[in-house]
Parts: C-alpha cells; sequence; structure tokens
C-alpha cells in the first residue's frame, strides 16, 4: 500500500496536489468572504439571507451543469497540463473582477447595483473555472500515479480540497474585507507559478473533435455514465451525497447566525470543523481499505452520517437560547453547554461523508479505460451538479416559506437512505467482477 507521505515527496503528484489545494483555497475565501459580508452587513432576514446564500451556490455550481460535458471531452483530448495552465491564468483574471466588487462593498459604493452583481459574476466564473479544473485533478492521476496508488492519491486531492476549504473559511471569516482583497489576487498568481511544475499529461485517445453544443453533449455524456454499472451507481451515490452538502451549505450561516445566535467568526469555526473532518476521512479510508478500490464502507458510512445528523437536529433544538441582542463570539459561543458537543458531532458527520466518497471518486477513474477518466469524473460533475442546484433551490425556497431552518435539516436525511442504497449496489456489482476484469 502506498502511503500518503510517500506520493507527497513525488514531483508527479506534489505540484498537482498544490495546484488544486491552491485552487480550493481561493474558491473558498472568495465566496466565504462574500457571503459573509452579505449576510452580516447588507441584509438582516433570515429569508432574504437563506435566499442570498442559496443563489450564490447555484451560481457556482451553474456552470457544472452548463459545461462539464465539453469540460471532460476537452481533458480527454488534450494535454490536461496545458489546460490547468490556461485554467489558472484565467483564475488572475476572475479573482481581479471579484477583488474589485469586494473594493466597492467594503467602500459601500453602489452595494446592491454594482457591487453584489460583480462579486456574483465573479463567483460564476469561478464556477466555470472549476467546471474545466474539475475532471483534470482526478482523472490525471491514473496517468501519473501507479494502480496502487490511486486510492492514496484520490484520498490526499480530496483531503487537499477540504483543508484548503477550511482555510479558506478561517481567513474568510478572520480577516478584514481588504485583506481578502489582497489574498485572493495573490493566491491566484501564487496558483499559476506552481502549476507549471505539474507533468505532461498528453491525451490518452486519437480523438480530437470536441462537441461544443452543450445540450448534445450533455447528453451523449450522461448515456456514457449510465451505461457503466459501477460508473453509474457511483456517480448517483456522489451526487446524492452532493445533495445533502448543498443543502446543509445553503442552511449553514444562516443557521449559526439565526439558531445559534452566533456571529460569522463562530460559523467560521463550525465550517472549520465540517472541512477538518472531510479531510479526515478522506485519509483514514485509504488506511481502513489498504489501497483497494472498493464501495464495502460506503454504505455504512452514509448511514452513519444520517444517524449523526439526527443528532445535530435534535441538539440545534435543544440550543433554544433567548437573543440578548448581541451574537455570540467564539469564546462565548464555546462555553454554552452544547458547544462542544454540536461541534464534535458536526465534525464527525464530516468523517463519515468523506469516507463514503473518497472510494467512489477512485472508482470514476479506474473503471474506465484512461481516455475516458476525464469524461468519467465530468459525468459525475454533471449530474451531481444537477443535484446540487435542485438541493440548493428547494433549501432556498424552504426558507421562503418560512420552514424553520432545524426542520430544513431532516430533508438530508431521505438523501441518505438513497446513497446508502446505491453504495451497496455498488458493491455487489463490484463483487461480481473477475480478476481478469479489475
Amino acid at each position: 500500500m502506498t502511503t500518503s507521505t510517500d506520493l507527497m515527496r513525488k514531483q508527479r503528484f506534489l505540484p498537482l496536489f498544490l495546484t488544486q489545494l491552491l485552487n480550493a483555497l481561493n474558491d473558498n475565501l472568495y465566496k466565504n468572504a462574500m457571503v459573509l459580508f452579505v449576510v452580516y452587513q447588507v441584509y438582516d432576514s433570515p429569508e432574504m439571507e437563506t435566499l442570498i446564500s442559496g443563489v450564490a451556490t447555484a451560481l457556482f455550481v451553474l456552470p457544472f451543469v452548463l459545461f462539464s460535458a465539453t469540460a471532460g471531452q476537452l481533458a480527454d483530448m488534450r494535454d490536461k497540463t496545458t489546460i490547468i495552465r490556461w485554467i489558472k491564468f484565467a483564475e488572475i483574471i476572475i479573482m481581479s473582477v471579484g477583488a474589485t466588487g469586494l473594493l466597492l462593498a467594503a467602500r459601500g459604493v453602489e452595494i446592491e447595483s454594482l457591487a453584489i452583481p460583480l462579486m456574483f459574476v465573479a463567483l460564476f466564473a469561478m464556477g466555470v473555472h472549476s467546471t474545466f479544473f474539475g475532471p483534470i485533478k482526478y482523472a490525471i492521476l491514473p496517468q501519473h500515479l501507479h494502480k496502487d496508488e490511486v486510492l492514496a492519491g484520490t484520498g490526499l486531492v480530496e483531503a487537499g480540497t477540504y483543508v484548503a476549504i477550511l482555510v479558506g473559511m478561517m481567513l474568510g471569516g478572520a480577516m478584514p474585507i481588504t485583506w481578502s482583497i489582497i489574498a485572493v489576487i495573490a493566491i491566484a498568481l501564487v496558483g499559476y507559478l506552481v502549476c507549471r511544475w505539474v507533468p505532461p499529461a498528453p491525451a490518452q485517445t486519437e480523438e480530437t473533435k470536441v462537441d461544443w453544443n452543450p445540450l448534445r453533449a450533455s447528453r451523449s455524456l450522461i448515456t456514457f455514465s449510465m451505461s457503466n454499472p459501477e460508473l453509474r451507481y457511483s456517480v448517483l451515490a456522489i451526487s446524492y451525497f452532493w445533495a445533502i452538502a448543498a443543502i446543509l451549505s445553503v442552511q449553514f450561516i444562516p443557521l449559526a447566525k439565526n439558531v445559534l445566535l452566533a456571529d460569522k467568526q463562530v460559523a467560521a469555526v463550525l465550517l472549520v470543523a465540517f472541512s477538518a473532518g472531510i479531510a479526515i476521512g478522506s485519509v483514514s479510508i485509504n488506511a481502513l481499505l489498504k489501497g483497494d478500490i472498493s464501495a464495502r464502507y460506503s454504505a455504512p458510512s452514509v448511514l452513519v452520517l444520517g444517524v449523526l445528523l439526527i443528532g445535530f437536529y435534535l441538539l440545534c433544538r435543544m440550543w433554544n437560547l433567548t437573543p440578548s441582542g448581541e451574537l455570540f463570539t467564539v469564546w462565548e459561543f464555546l462555553a454554552q453547554p452544547l458547544a462542544l458537543v454540536l461541534t464534535a458531532n458536526l465534525l464527525l458527520i464530516a468523517v463519515a461523508g468523506g469516507m463514503f466518497v473518497v472510494p467512489l471518486y477512485a472508482f470514476l477513474t479506474t473503471r474506465v479505460d484512461k481516455s475516458e477518466a476525464s469524461r468519467s469524473v465530468a459525468a459525475n460533475n454533471f449530474i451531481s451538479s444537477v443535484f446540487m442546484v435542485v438541493g440548493a433551490g428547494i433549501a432556498g425556497a424552504l426558507g421562503l416559506f418560512g420552514i424553520p431552518l432545524q426542520e430544513q435539516l431532516l430533508l438530508s436525511l431521505i438523501l441518505c437512505v438513497f446513497s446508502a442504497s446505491l453504495a451497496r449496489k455498488l458493491h455487489a456489482t463490484e463483487a461480481l467482477r473477475t480478476p481478469d476484469s479489475v
């Protein structure tokens, strides 16, 4: 079994790992700085705050629906490293637009008519940027890593993504808005320099014609993903999982403010706990499976996630404190009787999520030919994004209809059951594979 430490010393992995880490860091620093500013400084209505959070999530995810099919084809038919360099160059321009919006908002200049629209434009553009980078960061692994290294590499990429999300959330919640403006541009510049060290990853197919029609390409991508049973079950199980994540992400910051009565630093701490849990679960599952790509622990993991989610709901109901006019600071929040239990519960939810999803991502790149790996990941991104947009939309609509935030958490439970059922089917299909077919 290849360990995570072994891979982190190899040039064929480390530059890619750092590139995707910086990519996720900048995405989340920018998104959280923007959403936290809007929720805590612009609006003072739980319904509007949930709506804004939902719109932000949907805008970031929508490009995955529109462009995933094209991104997958392009990554399979061109050198993946060349695409990475163009993507990271585009990030510098996008972050400059977003930073302009943040700067205008910080100075109180045309906040609703110009600053917020600019921030949302940059958020959508970052979604496009991530749509084209997403298939590559997983599909490039079988080209650069040996077969027994792929699960460890996938786990590290997933863990690195969530460590970056963790740091981005911390910075977005803790830094003054002016520092966030400087940081998003600086990180984009560093990311471009680092990506220059990623080794070449030439196309593994002689196909060169990319279908630029998004509807036709998406239809073809769905047909491709659904024709392979292991790919089909992996994609659908991951998609239900990300629908859960989308629902929780829309609810999270408004829930921290309006149910837990906490300020934006507390919201950032809770998001950090969640991201740390995903990272822990992502690395732990490789040790548990000993490098074997298998879904045998995925169904139990997502069922445990559901049980823990019920616990989180009950803890939120038990919180039931009377607003005093001031939101809790981090230390005031931690002094509350249920704070540490609630935070630990959230951490464990995320650990279970990481253990569930990482082996499924490894299926996407190892159960198809290397020439189709990017399209396999793109198919997952497309279908997951549809689920996420629907989940975020439902969560936003529930807020507008006045459904309490605590009750909205229970919407995710039925999706846990669907994910577990699909993971069980995947494991059953996996067991039917002959040694020659592996």
